[in-house]
């Protein structure tokens, strides 16, 4: 299996990357033929900033856990409606 096989396992879901550009809290949209697509995360709104397309070779790193990407989950439950329960 190879990195775009496994990285396409974990669309929809938080991450943090590197890339030749910077470092970004995102969530994995799309693993097209030869770019990666991400909604970037404004850590302090916790709200979408911008869309983010990144050529393959350009991406350095993933990490798909660790207590910063629990804090961004954690911060986006709480943004998330509650059910009325009645």
């Amino acid at each position: 299996m190879n990195f775009n096989q496994r990285l396409k396992m974990f669309t929809g879901q938080y991450m943090f990357i590197k890339w030749v550009g910077g470092s970004e809290y995102v969530k994995l949209v799309d693993v097209g033929a030869d770019f990666y697509e991400f909604e970037v995360i404004d850590i302090d709104s916790m709200e979408y900033q911008e869309t983010l397309m990144i050529q393959h070779n350009l991406l350095l790193e993933v990490t798909l856990g660790g207590a910063d990407v629990q804090r961004i989950l954690a911060e986006m439950s709480c943004n998330l409606p509650t059910a009325n329960r009645e």
